[in-house]
């Protein structure tokens, strides 16, 4: 019985689940991310925006 071989494998095994695990963070992360692209877009920014170049032609 080579108990240094099946160590080896435990540890590739480990590592391999961590990396999945991470990976799996890493993509949802991503896609919360971009959803709060779509909310920081919302209308009352886009207003907000709109209040701005107005106030900026005062300015000028």
């Amino acid at each position: 019985m080579d108990s240094k071989g099946q160590a080896s494998a435990e540890f590739i095994l480990l590592f391999g689940g961590i990396i999945v695990v991470v990976l799996l963070a890493i993509y949802m992360y991503n896609r919360y991310i971009g959803d709060l692209s779509g909310q920081i877009n919302s209308k009352e920014v886009n207003e907000f925006k709109n209040q701005l170049n107005v106030l900026g032609t005062y300015f000028k």
